[in-house]
């Protein structure tokens, strides 16, 4: 608003004097400039050119809710006087809609038809990774060591990405530029993300493995107060898409995913039972379970505590041999493990009790210890009833179908064209106890042949004295604690479970299997920036499980994911486009995350920016007296 002046009479003093209005210019239907009166001031003589700009400004600001600090400070009370009496006389006359004036408050009188919601981007996931890396001081680390706040910043945009969008470095970046606010967030220039620059970050965040795994392994510890107590070990393998021919890394070998056509690279991992990563190295794809065990070993002192004393190693049965349990104790530790094979020989502890637990799904559990003839280990012998069903039916199972396939070798003794030398029978025979090795052993097969080499009658049962389900559910757990309780030695065991879940979090939420990757370091840095993704996933979930809260990662997302981050444009009367962009209210449930956590709800308040429209080219100047709006 400002003041326009017609010369004229005044009745009162007879003499020619300004005649004022308070006038608003606005741009009508047509896109014409048109200006309306919002007030009749009438003459004001007592009014030197500036006072009356400063009592314009006062009315302005005082409109739209600011913080007059020139009217505040003026002590001209005539100032004071026409700001007061002209506010006031324009709320009487409703040539404004507003009647309460706040300084805090933002008011603008818009066109509804002009408003336009753009650019909206995902941000509560992102958001709550972020936090989390910042909650484990990952950037200041980095900044400690030298790197640039721009390689930082391209770091944790990287990392928060993988945590809530795992995929290819190309879809990544498509997805910052497309579907994310990742970038507002950490501060990367959104323009500049490119697959090449997360290539890069990538590797570097590779070469510092070492002490990055270290400076986490022990900030976790003193964040949580955790004590490193159990450790867990563990290894898995994923594969490798390609030939990948010249790759020292990739090798033919077991595969947990049933993919023996593809190259493979082994992942160890150490663990506590909190889920924290403590250690983790790469290995070759034919790298067996059982050799890996003294490096890890070696290192795990100097990726745990320094208040920890002699932890417990639980390991699984591929990995616990004899040489590896003696190597474990010399380094100081206990180790819990399941035995390799069954004891064959073994005394039930003269007064031990059997002890009753139950599994997640309440079905009862026996325990009670053994002392075994070999050694002088403590063993615990567990009898899972769920364990004995389920492989009562894989034995009844396997014995049908190998029934079946030496039926089909009798039948072809009396057709024909059908399969009759000794050797080609036996050859068949054996093929059939190598398909089931678990169930041949129990079946004494007679073979009758005549003097012609040709078999002529079939026959089998089962060995006397010899019941296949004898000792089904049972197994036996060995540790070197002396004396422990039955039920905790179990409740040990059952950590174990916390690795597995490691793995499945890494392979599939973060999306580390299969690789792409075509050289050897690509695909180190690869892995480890999901074991990065995975500090942030664990560090939030063991949060919200302390306080009850056990979703699935993917859920976590989803729920987070409710939250936007959006522009809304419109036209106000000024003919100016207010643009604001702020972050939607989380939802009840991303709220609760956010409560549980204990991190803020947005990364900013709101971001405002005005566009000032441009006058029309035949806009001619009033030869009237004008003071513009400031």
């Amino acid at each position: 608003m400002y003041f326009r002046s017609s010369i004229r009479r005044n009745p009162i003093t007879g003499e020619l004097s300004g005649y004022y209005r308070l006038v608003e210019s606005y741009r009508n239907g047509f896109g014409k400039v048109c200006h309306r009166t919002i007030l009749t001031a009438g003459f004001i003589d007592d009014l030197s050119s500036d006072q009356l700009a400063m009592v314009q400004k006062g009315l302005n600001d005082h409109l739209e809710g600011k913080n007059n600090k020139l009217f505040e400070q003026s002590e001209d009370p005539l100032v004071k006087f026409y700001i007061d009496k002209f506010f006031k006389q324009m709320v009487k006359e409703k040539r404004i809609d507003k009647t309460i004036t706040d300084k805090n408050k933002d008011w603008h009188t818009i066109d509804i038809n002009t408003l336009k919601n753009k650019e909206i981007r995902e941000v509560g996931a992102e958001w709550m990774c972020f936090q989390a890396a910042k909650q484990l001081g990952i950037d200041k680390f980095l900044l400690d060591k030298g790197w640039e706040q721009e390689k930082v910043a391209l770091a944790m945009t990287h990392m928060v990405s993988r945590a809530v969008y795992p995929a290819s470095e190309y879809k990544t970046s498509r997805w910052a530029r497309e579907s994310s606010a990742i970038c507002e967030i950490t501060g990367y220039d959104v323009k500049k993300i490119t697959k090449d620059k997360l290539y890069q970050i990538s590797h570097a965040l590779y070469r510092e493995k070492e002490a990055l795994e270290q400076y986490l392994s022990h900030c976790t510890n003193e964040l949580f107060d955790l004590q490193d107590k159990i450790i867990l070990y563990d290894l898995t393998n994923t594969y490798f898409e390609g030939e990948k021919r010249g790759s020292q890394l990739a090798r033919f070998g077991r595969s947990k995913e049933k993919r023996s056509d593809a190259r493979l690279v082994v992942m160890a991992v150490v663990v506590n039972t909190e889920g924290f990563i403590k250690y983790s190295t790469i290995y070759e794809g034919n790298k067996a379970d059982c050799k890996t065990l003294a490096d890890m070993i070696d290192r795990l002192r100097l990726a745990t505590s320094a208040t920890q004393k002699r932890a417990l190693v639980v390991i699984d049965a591929g990995i616990a041999t004899e040489d590896n349990l003696e190597m474990i104790r010399e380094k100081g530790y206990d180790y819990l493990c399941v035995s390799r094979s069954n004891l064959k020989e073994y005394t039930v502890e003269q007064g031990a009790e059997t002890v009753f637990v139950t599994d997640k799904k309440e079905q009862k559990i026996e325990l009670v210890k053994v002392k075994a003839n070999q050694n002088s280990d403590y063993y615990l012998k567990v009898k899972s009833q769920a364990k004995e069903k389920k492989e009562s039916a894989m034995n009844s199972r396997f014995k049908d179908r190998f029934e079946e396939g030496l039926r089909n070798i009798e039948g072809s003794l009396h057709k024909k064209s059908g399969v009759k030398k000794t050797d080609r029978v036996h050859q068949r025979i054996g093929r059939l106890k190598q398909k089931y090795p678990s169930i041949h052993r129990f079946y004494q097969i007679d073979v009758q042949a005549n003097e012609k080499d040709m078999v002529t009658s079939l026959t089998w049962s089962i060995k006397q004295h010899i019941d296949p389900d004898t000792n089904n559910g049972i197994y036996f757990l060995r540790t070197s604690l002396i004396e422990p309780d039955q039920a905790l030695v179990w409740t040990f065991y059952n950590t174990i479970r916390e690795i597995e879940y490691t793995f499945r979090v890494l392979k599939t939420d973060l999306d580390l299997r299969p690789i792409f990757h075509q050289t050897d370091d690509a695909s180190k840095a690869h892995l480890y920036l999901g074991l990065l993704a995975y500090w942030l996933v664990n560090t939030i979930r063991f949060q919200l499980k302390q306080k009850g809260v056990n979703s699935e990662w993917r859920e976590i997302v989803r729920i987070m994911n409710t939250q936007k981050c959006v522009t809304t444009s419109a036209q106000n009367n000024k003919d100016e486009i207010i643009n604001i962009r702020k972050c939607s209210e989380p939802e009840e449930k991303a709220k609760l995350i956010y409560d549980t956590l204990n991190y803020k709800y947005a990364p900013f308040i709101r971001k405002k920016s005005v566009v000032l429209k441009l006058p029309p080219e035949n806009f001619e100047k009033s030869h009237n007296k004008e003071f513009m709006s400031c």
